[in-house]
């Protein structure tokens, strides 16, 4: 009996899940894996993160919210916009959810008519197209490889819309890349964006924290500010305060449009659970010493693995702005035999070698909508990032021409 429908038929599960979920079945039954399929910190919430939701449940904080999110909380993200991003929103322009991920859901539910068209520039996170096309959009995706800094351009943009076009979708620091747009860069795709007023923009800031090297981070609104009013900002506290599990994402964008958003949450979730809400709070309004010292220690994290990978033949490599990911070409390995006779035909293949030979768990580059890369997270141990660059080598060593 067939169960789904054509929408649910069409996509696949999380590649990255997938592949991570594969590296922990191969580590269940006993062998060696380094997983570095995964973007999540390996280390702990602040301790008053914890505190706080601990608190609210001796104290009883655990009925239903309201589907904005807590008043408080909404008020601590206002509060973050203006003293971070220099942006002015007010409490019914902000929402929470349970992690950015269902703001994608929620956006596109609310405003994508069937064969709507969303340009989302590749290489981009796994999940954007599907997501999109789950609810009856079209992505249109356009290549912004290495020689545009894997930045989508205003000439490329322009060459991308057509009368279907709804949104852009932006996101910065990158997943996987780690590029990130400049205000300038910004501004150039806003006088495209001018021309175009039925466009409406999502920009996707999760890892606006994470910063590798002296590159600043640039918020699109801040940059744009005349296209404040069809933006919608995606961010949450999963990155920056190593909370992936407690699932807390937030937005600012139009009151209507904010308004939408919560309707859809309404009618699926109802609401962020009320301890992650109050862990969430006291994240944003508590000591952020943590924030600087965690992006300080995936610098730390990528210094080591751009030169462990600079050392091995046959791999491209950008060092990243920001994020916690090194996203390698890896062309040069394709049409190369393995020691056990086969054919390393395209990046999946070569990440799929990669884990059953050498105990490594990548993501490839065609999840990403970049064939010819493969992914690894650097949000590891450095004991992990050395042995997995050792296991790196070691396969391209093994690889005949």
């Amino acid at each position: 009996m067939k169960f789904e429908n054509k929408r649910a038929g069409g996509i696949k599960s999380s590649p990255s899940m997938a592949i991570a979920m594969a590296a922990k079945k191969l580590a269940a039954e006993g062998c060696d894996i380094i997983d570095l399929s995964l973007g999540e910190p390996d280390f702990e919430p602040p301790a008053h993160v914890a505190d706080a939701a601990c608190e609210a449940i001796r104290k009883g904080r655990v009925r239903y919210g309201v589907p904005a999110g807590m008043e408080s909380l909404r008020a601590a993200i206002v509060s973050k916009f203006k003293t971070e991003n220099r942006l002015d929103y007010a409490i019914d322009e902000v929402m929470v959810a349970n992690g950015a991920k269902q703001i994608l859901f929620d956006a596109f539910l609310a405003t994508l008519e069937t064969g709507d068209e969303v340009i989302i520039p590749t290489p981009c996170w796994v999940s954007y197209g599907d997501i999109v096309s789950l609810h009856g959009g079209e992505p249109v995706y356009v290549n912004c490889g290495p020689d545009a800094g894997f930045k989508i351009t205003a000439e490329r943009l322009e060459a991308s819309i057509t009368p279907k076009t709804r949104w852009l979708m932006l996101n910065s620091p990158s997943n996987p890349t780690g590029a990130i747009y400049s205000a300038d860069e910004y501004r150039a795709l806003a006088e495209v964006l001018a021309l175009h007023p039925q466009i409406l923009v999502l920009s996707d800031e999760i890892y606006e924290h994470i910063l590798l090297k002296d590159v600043p981070f640039a918020s699109f609104v801040s940059a744009c500010p005349e296209l404040r009013d069809r933006t919608l900002i995606v961010n949450g506290v999963s990155k920056a305060y190593a909370m992936t599990g407690w699932r807390v994402g937030y937005a600012a964008g139009p009151k209507t449009l904010i308004a939408a958003l919560n309707k859809m949450q309404s009618q699926s979730v109802t609401s962020v659970s009320t301890v992650a809400q109050v862990a969430a709070l006291a994240a944003l309004t508590g000591d952020q010493a943590f924030v600087a010292k965690a992006a300080e220690t995936f610098a730390g994290r990528a210094k080591i693995v751009s030169q462990r990978l600079a050392q091995i033949d046959k791999l491209d490599f950008t060092p990243p702005d920001g994020a916690f990911y090194a996203f390698i070409g890896v062309t040069k390995l394709l049409g190369r035999t393995t020691a056990e006779g086969a054919v390393i035909a395209d990046d999946m293949a070569l990440a799929s070698h990669l884990l059953q030979q050498f105990g490594l768990s990548s993501v490839p580059g065609a999840a990403f909508g970049a064939p010819g890369f493969i992914r690894l997270s650097i949000a590891a141990s450095d004991r992990e990032l050395e042995g997995a660059c050792d296991r790196l080598a070691a396969m391209v060593r093994s690889l005949a021409a």
